[in-house]
């Protein structure tokens, strides 16, 4: 793997842009996929997203002043982008945050992209009772196995309150289950 500090400078000149940009992303693309996959839940809408991310980050290279980890600040545009492909998703079609988010869980069982066992199913479904910021950080922490600090760099909250939110998460998460 090229060093992050090569990789960012190469991104930067004109010369070298096109294929640093390719193994940027070669290196990041699933990654970012999944992540961006478990925030829209649906394929289509993620390979969407996912390419709005590296336009956007494509365009804002120059803007990159590395005061966090490149992947910490494309992870930050892919959730914005997620999150505001969501709220342009359900504006369009009308209905609330909520009532999207239920739409879309009921819709993964006829995604044939979706692998999920029952438990699968009723874990995004109690996921999809959570508030915006829980549902990212159970997301990030538990699929994606980050550490608070990295998350931290992500969402640009407190440690503490990414532990907060997790320990809430999990906790309505448990009692969902236990419910249905």
């Amino acid at each position: 793997m090229i060093a992050e500090e090569a990789l960012v400078n190469e991104l930067k000149n004109k010369e070298t842009q096109t294929k640093a940009f390719e193994v940027l992303v070669n290196t990041y693309k699933e990654r970012l996929y999944w992540h961006i996959r478990r925030i829209v839940l649906n394929h289509d809408d993620a390979d969407d997203v996912l390419q709005n991310t590296f336009i956007k980050v494509y365009k804002s290279i120059e803007g990159f002043k590395g005061q966090s980890k490149l992947y910490s600040w494309m992870y930050r545009i892919a959730t914005n982008e997620s999150l505001t492909f969501l709220k342009q998703k359900s504006r369009k079609l009308g209905v609330t945050s909520a009532e999207m988010q239920e739409q879309l869980v009921e819709n993964l069982q006829a995604d044939v992209y979706f692998e999920g066992e029952e438990i699968q199913l009723k874990l995004q479904k109690a996921l999809a009772t959570l508030p915006e910021k829980q549902k990212l950080v159970f997301n990030m922490k538990y699929y994606q196995e980050m550490k608070y600090e990295e998350i931290s760099d992500i969402l640009e909250t407190s440690v503490g309150g990414l532990k907060a939110s997790y320990h809430l998460a999990v906790k309505k998460i448990e009692t969902y289950l236990r419910a249905d």
